[in-house]
């Protein structure tokens, strides 16, 4: 009796539509349509609410507008549906509804989002992936910068998580890092006539400042992969400066931790010596004492005890794990030794013009044939004159 009751209304609701699309009534045709999708979320028909959407989407005619609100009115029961199946169910019909259509195409792009993050939760990563890279929003004219940007990175950790880094790499080049220091304060220019109209974005979607983190934290785990160090620096160096975090000890303490260890990390050339050197210059190093002593050693050419330093920071190494970004990866801890003994080379390299392979590994406090492979292996070897000592060295040390 009930759903006999619900189909007449729906019919007389129908015949009303028509009327109103054959006249162009924009107004009474959204009405018609917003109506009966209501009647079918009141009567719980879930079956006849996707029935009645594909249907009037197909109708002869049917006005953008009227679409436009169905999808709209339609897209507010989703997170009322009583399961999951009916909520994929639901979203997929909008899908359908609005592909192709480029007045919904905002609306198209949230609810591929809404079934990538249902994806997720099953366990299915690969397929939510696949799902968030169908669309690409930065050609999206009227959709707000931060709802782009809060989009083009939930794509960029999607590829993570499935660890596809080279996609994760070409999807993160789509968004500017400029971005983030653009002046929020300043007034809106109001469009001019034939311009789209930016609409607002929703309330979940995360200020410009949180994106930026969200953004550094990101290529964090993209550099991690590859040991990049010193872009994973530079990373750190852009969540510090972010105001929120300088202006907590709790929040930047950890974050300039991780820029001191990284900037060790890192080869020697110009963009860290640079980094090296302004880092320096920052008055909250006074707070970790230990760290500007660190740094301080790299600067200075004389030659560090490898077994001192390690014995002296081996703990705070290790406690990265349990502090912010956690540890700073399985190569960390030979890697810094590799770039103590470069540096030492490089102190070696200013004093000396000519020295034999026996003084070179005791100043290293390496062996001989450790020595000899460190320094041919080693990138930041600049002192021609020396290798070239090196290796009559090592012929001496042969014959």
């Amino acid at each position: 009796m009930v759903k006999s009751n619900l189909e007449a209304e729906i019919e007389q609701l129908q015949n009303v539509e028509k009327q109103m699309r054959l006249a162009a009534d924009v107004p009474g045709t959204k009405k018609a349509v917003t109506d009966i999708l209501q009647l079918c979320f009141e009567a719980k028909d879930w079956k006849s609410l996707n029935d009645q959407i594909l249907l009037l989407s197909k109708k002869r005619g049917q006005l953008k507008q009227a679409v436009t609100a169905m999808v709209q009115q339609a897209m507010q029961y989703i997170d009322q549906t009583p399961d999951v199946e009916t909520r994929v169910e639901l979203i997929k019909t909008l899908n359908t509804v609005s592909a192709g259509k480029i007045y919904v195409e905002i609306e198209r792009a949230r609810l591929i989002k809404k079934l990538a993050k249902i994806k997720e939760e099953q366990g299915l990563i690969a397929e939510a992936a696949e799902l968030m890279q169908e669309v690409a929003v930065e050609t999206f004219g009227a959709m707000a910068k931060t709802e782009k940007i809060a989009f083009i990175l939930e794509q960029v950790r999607l590829c993570l998580d499935r660890q596809d880094y080279v996609r994760a790499q070409i999807l993160s080049k789509r968004i500017s890092p400029r971005v983030f220091d653009a002046d929020s304060s300043k007034e809106k220019k109001k469009p001019k006539e034939g311009d789209d109209v930016v609409e607002e974005a929703p309330a979940d979607i995360p200020s410009l400042l949180e994106l930026k983190r969200i953004y550094y934290e990101l290529m964090i785990r993209y550099y991690t992969h590859n040991n990049d160090y010193l872009e994973i620096c530079r990373c750190y160096k852009a969540i510090y400066e972010i105001p929120a975090v300088k202006e907590n000890p709790s929040e930047w303490i950890p974050v300039l931790r991780k820029i001191c260890w990284y900037l060790i990390l890192s080869p020697h050339d110009p963009m860290q010596s640079s980094l090296l050197n302004s880092s320096l210059e920052d008055k909250n190093l006074t707070e970790i004492p230990k760290f500007k002593l660190l740094l301080k050693q790299l600067v200075t050419m004389e030659v560090i005890q490898w077994t001192s330093l390690w014995h002296m920071y081996k703990d705070e190494f290790e406690n990265e794990k349990n502090l912010l970004g956690g540890s700073l990866g399985d190569k960390a801890a030979e890697d810094l030794r590799q770039r103590i003994i470069e540096h030492n080379i490089l102190v070696v390299s200013k004093y000396y013009s000519r020295i034999t392979m026996k003084r070179l590994a005791e100043l290293l406090c390496l062996s001989i044939q450790v020595c000899l492979f460190y320094c041919f292996s080693c990138t930041t070897f600049s002192n021609l004159c020396l290798l070239q000592c090196v290796c009559i060295s090592v012929l001496i040390f042969i014959l």
